[in-house]
């Protein structure tokens, strides 16, 4: 079997194990970067070659150079591994699976670039997981937002803003608040913008009281990775696509999520085109002129 399609399959199996999942434990005895954080969840995976890559939900990517005598193996966690301990370069856990790369060449980490997290972008927000974070400045950074046409659900991902929500969270906070991912912040009242900064708060405060690391697998996720699925809160389905720079996948409910959504405000008739059922509204939705630039 050639090599890259081997590499293939790899990538294919840690998807499925690691996929939508947070990461209970990292260890990489020979990593060059900084270390992915336990509780952080893996996003995506994808192999070139002999290259195999896992970004997780803060954008820090695992590069990882197999060339000839390195691979990737998948484990049910407490299963014995194939080969022996002192040929680990990476092992990944989560509560059910560990994923281990074995004798890999290079094993690096690395940000997605970022233009706001540049030095001369401004120093960081308040960290939203500290008990003493001043949520007030918070609130006033978002209402007082540099561009107010920049979409709420990429400015919950600014570091300049708040720090520690991370993808997964910024997507389950605007389901919570109700709120469309693409409202400008622009429109963001203040009641808006302190039921964002108190959810944003209380989910990730409530995901290290829960153990930090797994913790959000111990409540059901409303939207993040569940794409196409019933929303929990109304007859709608759950959508999801890749938007901003740097592009990351952002779960949404189009039927309930409706609170300052861009179509709604540039139409305040409220008569309907067509029946409001789910189906019809993704329909809707669909037309080329109604789609969401990317």
């Amino acid at each position: 079997m050639p090599e890259e399609v081997t590499i293939q399959r790899a990538a294919s199996a840690l998807r499925t194990a690691l996929g939508g999942k947070a990461m209970t434990r990292f260890d990489s005895p020979r990593l060059v970067g900084p270390v992915p954080q336990a509780g952080r969840t893996v996003e995506h995976v994808e192999s070139h070659g002999r290259h195999l890559e896992i970004e997780w939900d803060n954008g820090m990517i695992l590069h990882t150079h197999l060339r000839r005598g390195g691979s990737w193996h998948v484990y049910r966690q407490g299963e014995n591994w194939r080969r022996p301990y002192d040929q680990m370069r990476v092992s990944i856990e989560n509560d059910n699976w560990v994923a281990v790369c074995f004798n890999a060449h290079d094993v690096e980490t690395y940000r997605r670039p970022d233009k706001r997290r540049h030095p001369g972008s401004g120093r960081l927000g308040p960290d939203l997981t500290a008990s003493d974070a001043d949520l007030g400045l918070v609130v006033n950074l978002l209402l007082s937002y540099e561009d107010a046409t920049a979409r709420v659900s990429e400015v919950l991902l600014d570091q300049r803003v708040m720090v520690g929500i991370g993808n997964v969270y910024r997507c389950e906070v605007l389901w919570v608040t109700g709120l469309s991912p693409f409202a400008p912040v622009g429109e963001l009242t203040e009641p808006d913008a302190v039921r964002i900064v108190n959810t944003a708060a209380s989910l990730v405060r409530a995901q290290l009281h829960r153990g930090g690391a797994g913790s959000h697998e111990g409540r059901r996720l409303a939207v993040y990775g569940r794409n196409g699925q019933k929303c929990p809160r109304c007859p709608g389905s759950i959508d999801g696509a890749r938007t901003g720079q740097p592009r990351r996948m952002l779960y949404w409910c189009p039927s309930c999520q409706s609170h300052l959504d861009p179509r709604v405000l540039a139409d305040p008739d409220d008569t309907p085109v067509m029946d409001p059922h789910p189906a019809a509204q993704r329909f809707l939705a669909d037309l080329p002129w109604n789609r969401h630039p990317a």
